[in-house]
């Protein structure tokens, strides 16, 4: 291929595989894919990037819908308020919208990710039907308006469409409230099929399944399913809240990491979001699996959810990234900060999520949800060498704090001193999507979601 088809760029601090590297240059092929990472390099004609760049972070747990719907339950009741009241308010939301709706949300969404460093996006899409709970003509629509918007925003996707088909455990019936996202294994496996074709040969789409819950799914089905070995990752939601553990224990005398351990083939191909609530055996055997732990602190905080139990996870070698799930948060480096901080907190120590080979608690948390993100997305991304997707996020250089760190404090400096707005441009697939802050969609998705969500507001 001519020269003329790769681009070239110089960073004087890139985070690389073998760790921070100075006067790096990276080499972008036409299909937005690295080419080639020369450290040491002298900048010569490529365009230079104004900060520290790091590979962009994988947000591997995203229910876009909810984002309208962040900061809207933080008003108490005479009752205790919990999750499970929580959801009574979401599903009011689930009956008002059209896939034109979610797809403005989403788009705003989307671009909000990207401002806070994430370049792909792990879809868990549940919301499949009409408000009666009948397919759409187009069986996909739904899913459709979520790729238009992500392609609209410029991040990657994994859509990840969701198999739900009860209401709790043992094959419960669902309720009204859950109409819309209902399924037959027969009717599930016809919609993967129907969006194979959207996905495939993509270099900024993925397809995947997902199972809800075990309270939403039974034994036969998940058979069912996996019996048709559907391509790329595997998600479920598990263990995320005590009566949750609770009701399971009492459907089968297992709680549900030990369930979904001992009568599925749990290995990479899985991500278990939340996980929770686990005991002793189930965190080792997790982490045995090679599976993935798909972590999202602030929405287990804002839910009440509880803590993970992260340090014993990792110490046994466990993987893990990070999501953002119900939106209260579009922020990497909350995320990140509010895991290490949460094991703070239980264990009334400082710097717990290290290692040996890391000492610095803010390398070690990135890379590791970077490793984590990646394989949950079933793409080739979370890290900067040749191969793979050229995605990357570049801090600003003339932050003071970032300036005068050095490559033992930089990350440290951001994640426990800093925030998402040191983040300056973001790149996806070798296309800058975000410059000096701001994305061109910026005015367009101020002016729709605010329409849209006045809408709603007037619908309650």
């Amino acid at each position: 291929m001519p020269d003329s088809y790769f681009a070239s760029y110089f960073a004087e601090h890139a985070l690389l595989a073998e760790g921070w590297r100075a006067d790096v240059r990276l080499v972008v092929d036409a299909e937005g894919f690295i080419d080639s990472v020369i450290p040491d390099s002298p900048p010569g004609d490529a365009t230079r990037l104004n900060g520290p760049v790091l590979p962009g972070m994988p947000n591997l747990h995203s229910h876009a819908f909810q984002r309208a719907m962040a900061g809207l339950a933080e008003i108490g009741s005479a009752r205790p308020d919990s999750f499970w009241s929580w959801r009574e308010r979401m599903y009011a939301l689930v009956d008002r919208l059209t896939p034109e709706q979610v797809g403005v949300i989403a788009r705003a969404l989307y671009v909000e990710m990207l401002k806070g460093g994430y370049t792909q996006v792990s879809e868990f899409h549940y919301l499949h039907h009409d408000p009666r709970g009948r397919p759409y003509t187009d069986p996909a629509a739904m899913s459709r308006a979520l790729l238009e918007a992500a392609d609209a925003s410029g991040i990657g996707m994994t859509l990840l469409p969701v198999f739900y088909a009860h209401g709790d455990f043992g094959g419960q019936p669902a309720s009204p409230s859950q109409r819309r996202f209902l399924h037959s294994p027969d009717s599930y496996l016809r919609l993967l099929e129907n969006l194979a074709p959207l996905c495939s040969g993509h270099a900024t789409r993925a397809l995947g399944m997902a199972l809800h819950s075990l309270r939403a799914v039974t034994h036969d089905e998940i058979s069912d399913i996996l019996a048709a070995d559907p391509a790329g990752p595997r998600h479920i939601h598990v263990a995320e809240q005590c009566k949750e553990v609770e009701a399971c224990l009492a459907w089968c005398g297992k709680r549900p990491v030990r369930w979904l351990l001992d009568n599925v083939d749990v290995d990479e191909r899985w991500c278990l979001i939340h996980a929770t609530h686990l005991d002793a055996g189930e965190i080792r055997d997790l982490a045995a699996s090679g599976a993935v732990a798909g972590l999202c602190p602030t929405t287990e905080a804002n839910l009440g959810d509880g803590i993970f139990a992260a340090t014993e996870y990792a110490a046994g070698g466990g993987r893990w990234g990070i999501g953002s799930d119900s939106h209260v948060s579009l922020d990497l480096v909350e995320e990140l900060r509010l895991l290490e901080y949460g094991q703070r907190l239980t264990s009334q120590r400082r710097n717990v999520l290290q290692d040996a080979g890391q000492r610095r608690v803010g390398d070690w948390l990135y890379r590791q949800a970077l490793a984590g993100g990646a394989q949950a997305s079933g793409q080739p991304i979370g890290a900067l060498g040749p191969g793979k997707r050229a995605d990357w996020i570049v801090l600003d250089g003339d932050d003071p704090y970032l300036a005068s760190a050095g490559d033992d404090t930089r990350l440290g400096r951001w994640l426990f001193g800093g925030s998402k707005g040191q983040i300056r441009d973001v790149m996806v697939a070798g296309r800058w999507q975000v410059r000096d802050g701001r994305h061109e969609l910026d005015d367009n998705n101020r002016s729709a979601l605010t329409d849209l969500l006045r809408a709603l507001r007037k619908a309650e």
